[in-house]
Protein backbone atom coordinates (compact mmCIF):
# COMPACT_ATOMS: atom_id res chain seq x y z
CA UNK A 1 0.00 0.00 0.00
CA UNK A 2 1.33 3.44 -0.92
CA UNK A 3 1.82 6.06 1.74
CA UNK A 4 -0.38 9.11 1.29
CA UNK A 5 1.45 12.33 0.54
CA UNK A 6 -0.05 15.70 1.35
CA UNK A 7 -0.65 17.99 -1.61
CA UNK A 8 0.93 20.91 0.25
CA UNK A 9 4.14 18.94 0.69
CA UNK A 10 4.37 18.09 -3.01
CA UNK A 11 3.53 21.67 -4.02
CA UNK A 12 6.17 23.05 -1.64
CA UNK A 13 8.80 20.73 -3.11
CA UNK A 14 7.96 21.85 -6.66
CA UNK A 15 7.85 25.55 -5.79
CA UNK A 16 11.32 25.43 -4.25
CA UNK A 17 12.56 25.29 -7.86
CA UNK A 18 12.63 28.73 -9.53
CA UNK A 19 11.48 27.39 -12.93
CA UNK A 20 8.48 25.63 -11.40
CA UNK A 21 7.71 28.67 -9.25
CA UNK A 22 7.72 30.89 -12.36
CA UNK A 23 5.26 28.61 -14.16
CA UNK A 24 3.02 28.44 -11.09
CA UNK A 25 2.99 32.21 -10.62
CA UNK A 26 2.23 32.74 -14.31
CA UNK A 27 -0.80 30.46 -14.03
CA UNK A 28 -1.88 32.19 -10.80
CA UNK A 29 -1.53 35.63 -12.37
CA UNK A 30 -3.80 34.61 -15.23
CA UNK A 31 -6.50 33.78 -12.67
CA UNK A 32 -6.47 37.23 -11.09
CA UNK A 33 -4.88 39.32 -8.33
CA UNK A 34 -6.21 37.32 -5.37
CA UNK A 35 -4.99 34.03 -6.81
CA UNK A 36 -1.64 35.61 -7.70
CA UNK A 37 -1.10 36.85 -4.13
CA UNK A 38 -1.98 33.39 -2.77
CA UNK A 39 0.45 31.84 -5.24
CA UNK A 40 3.17 34.28 -4.26
CA UNK A 41 2.64 33.38 -0.60
CA UNK A 42 2.98 29.70 -1.55
CA UNK A 43 6.26 30.37 -3.36
CA UNK A 44 7.63 32.52 -0.52
CA UNK A 45 6.88 29.75 1.98
CA UNK A 46 8.40 27.08 -0.27
CA UNK A 47 11.60 29.09 -0.69
CA UNK A 48 12.40 29.75 2.94
CA UNK A 49 9.47 31.66 4.40
CA UNK A 50 8.41 35.24 4.99
CA UNK A 51 11.32 36.14 7.25
CA UNK A 52 13.88 35.10 4.64
CA UNK A 53 12.01 36.75 1.76
CA UNK A 54 11.60 39.99 3.71
CA UNK A 55 15.30 40.05 4.61
CA UNK A 56 16.43 39.38 1.04
CA UNK A 57 13.96 41.93 -0.34
CA UNK A 58 14.94 44.58 2.19
CA UNK A 59 11.40 44.77 3.56
CA UNK A 60 9.89 44.63 7.03
CA UNK A 61 8.56 41.12 7.73
CA UNK A 62 5.25 42.31 9.20
CA UNK A 63 4.75 44.64 6.26
CA UNK A 64 5.39 41.79 3.84
CA UNK A 65 2.81 39.63 5.63
CA UNK A 66 0.25 42.43 5.25
CA UNK A 67 1.11 43.08 1.61
CA UNK A 68 0.75 39.41 0.69
CA UNK A 69 -2.37 38.86 2.79
CA UNK A 70 -5.77 38.17 1.26
CA UNK A 71 -6.54 41.90 1.46
CA UNK A 72 -3.00 42.93 0.58
CA UNK A 73 -2.17 45.48 -2.04
CA UNK A 74 1.61 45.42 -2.52
CA UNK A 75 3.30 48.29 -4.29
CA UNK A 76 5.07 47.53 -7.53
CA UNK A 77 8.39 48.30 -5.83
CA UNK A 78 7.82 45.79 -3.02
CA UNK A 79 6.46 43.19 -5.45
CA UNK A 80 9.59 43.54 -7.58
CA UNK A 81 11.79 43.30 -4.47
CA UNK A 82 10.11 40.05 -3.42
CA UNK A 83 10.33 38.60 -6.92
CA UNK A 84 14.05 39.48 -7.11
CA UNK A 85 14.57 37.83 -3.71
CA UNK A 86 12.95 34.68 -5.15
CA UNK A 87 15.15 34.88 -8.27
CA UNK A 88 12.11 35.59 -10.47
CA UNK A 89 11.34 38.27 -13.04
CA UNK A 90 8.05 39.77 -14.13
CA UNK A 91 7.69 39.63 -17.92
CA UNK A 92 5.09 40.90 -20.35
CA UNK A 93 4.12 39.48 -23.71
CA UNK A 94 1.79 40.64 -26.42
CA UNK A 95 -1.34 38.59 -26.38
Amino acid sequence: MKTAVKFESVLKDHLADAEQAAKYLTACYEEGPEVFLKGLRDVVEAQGGMTRAARLAGLNRESLYRQLSRRGNPSLASLNAVLRALRLKLRFAAG
